[in-house]
């Protein structure tokens, strides 16, 4: 494929990737490759899903402090959490072009930046205003992670590994927002600003070891670059030559294609891959994760369990459950995950409306702490074993190079959109009627569960060519 390489090769030579310009000598005076390269590279990338963890877990630890200090009212904080999720849509919207005009590492980059600049700017505020300014900054960050890291985390994996590296996004989110809590107890909230840097460092630094997806070097005509950063990922003794003609047969079917615009993404061809991506999303917030999990101590409180107890819990078994399921991805498959987590999670639903309906009914009271308590970790457990994390696995599995951008754009406002109604709704729904927040929760998770049987198909073990060509027919 002459694909005025040359021409190509000028006008990107400012953007080469060191790692993949040492490489290419190496191909040709034959050196050690570095197996390794994928698991670290992945770990580099997912240190930006830590740190926007590190942004979302932010404001529940600091919250009484950041009012005192700076004398907030309610009103002014609740503005400074959920402007949050208003630069986090704003993030969605930008994050497909951004990754496909100036790459993946390119789009990372982006994200940490405005990331490292809104902690640094909520470091030294004094009023409520820069403290805005910042919050939106890091939701702006959390836009762009979400949709990036999956996406270059699915493109550089090869297929037997893809879930598992891929729900580490969802694992290192938790453990960013459960670190977050304790140490947001024990230092003050300036501090854990500056905290929140040291992720963002990593990933500055590590983008300059790693190389970019082969994926996206493909689909820019940059056919050496693709061919040395895949033998980089693969090791020096994988014969590369299937995957890669495989890859590169695909981009050049696709460049056949006319340039897809927003509407497009409904036509015919691609309407399955985004109903599955935006269906599961809806599905992943629709059903009250961003309610549950924002009002977490509010709920324990309204049951009579003790709030630092439950939350720790809460937090501990989130992490292990997300890891558990990381490590089932690849082996029981996406659907099974995602039905087994849509079971759980009516029952969790179910089993906290009934604890608030003896509550409000005044019968077995003595019952209501244990109940409500255990259908919220039923509920998160759930959560954490596959509609946390599957979800996007998917939908960095599933779209085609030449619609990923806009498509994955769409998905992933989709799920921001979600996670601001759910959370904007949650305390207007109790005041109506706690046990029937929580019977509606379980209904909807019921369609849901509905809708990955119909809709959803299994993604495990396939090429990302083989499957998006099999879905996009």
């Amino acid at each position: 494929m002459a694909i005025k390489e040359d021409a190509e090769y000028g006008v990107e030579k400012g953007i080469r990737e060191p790692l993949v310009e040492e490489q290419n000598k190496k191909l040709v005076h034959g050196s050690k490759g570095h197996p390794w390269i994928v698991y670290f590279t992945t770990f580099v990338a997912v240190c930006g899903s830590y740190a926007f963890g590190a942004c979302g877990g932010y404001s529940s630890p600091t919250q009484d402090a950041i009012r005192k200090d700076l004398s907030l009212s309610l009103a002014e904080y609740s503005l400074f959490g959920s402007i949050l999720t208003i630069g986090a849509m704003i993030g969605a919207i930008t994050s497909g072009p951004i990754a496909d005009i100036i790459g993946r590492k390119g789009a990372m980059r982006v994200a940490s930046a405005f990331c490292a600049a809104g902690w640094l700017v909520i470091y030294f505020s004094e009023g409520p205003v820069p403290l805005d300014i910042g919050r939106l900054a890091t939701g702006y960050a959390m836009g762009v992670y979400s949709y990036v890291v999956p996406v270059f985390v699915a493109e550089i994996a090869p297929k037997e590994l893809r879930g598992a590296l891929t729900t580490l996004n969802q694992f290192m989110i938790c453990a960013a927002v459960s670190v977050s809590f304790i140490i947001g107890n024990v230092v003050s909230w300036r501090a854990l600003a500056l905290i929140g840097l040291v992720p963002i460092a990593v990933v500055l630094l590590g983008l300059f070891f790693i190389p970019e997806s082969p994926r996206w070097l493909a689909k820019r005509g940059r056919r050496k670059d693709f061919e040395a950063a895949l033998q980089i990922l693969r090791g020096k003794d994988a014969d590369i030559s299937q995957e890669a003609a495989e890859i590169q047969d695909y981009i050049t079917t696709l460049e056949q294609l006319p340039k897809t615009q927003l509407l497009d993404l409904f036509q015919r061809r691609y309407l399955r891959s985004v109903t599955i991506a935006v269906g599961l999303m809806g599905c992943q917030q629709f059903g009250g994760i961003n309610g549950i999990s924002f009002y977490t101590s509010s709920i324990f409180q309204l049951a009579g369990f003790s709030t630092t107890i439950g939350t720790i819990i809460y937090a501990c078994l989130q992490i292990v459950i997300t890891g558990l399921g990381a490590a089932l991805i690849d082996k029981a498959g996406r659907k099974p995950l995602l039905l087994l987590s849509g079971l759980g999670l009516v029952a969790g639903c179910l089993v906290t409306a009934v604890a608030f309906y003896l509550k409000v009914q005044e019968v077995s009271v003595g019952a209501v702490p244990v109940l409500a308590v255990t259908g919220i970790l039923v509920y998160v457990g759930s959560f954490s074993l596959g509609m946390g994390a599957v979800p996007w696995v998917v939908m960095s599995e599933i779209f085609p190079v030449n619609i990923k951008g806009q498509a994955g754009s769409l998905a992933t406002f989709v799920n921001w959109f979600g996670a601001w109604l759910c959370s904007y709704t949650f305390n207007f729904l109790m005041s109506w009627s706690s046990y029937g927040t929580f019977i509606l929760y379980a209904a909807i998770n019921a369609l849901a569960i509905l809708f990955i049987v119909v809709v959803v198909p299994e993604t495990k073990g396939e090429s990302l060519e083989q499957l998006q060509s099999a879905i996009n027919v």
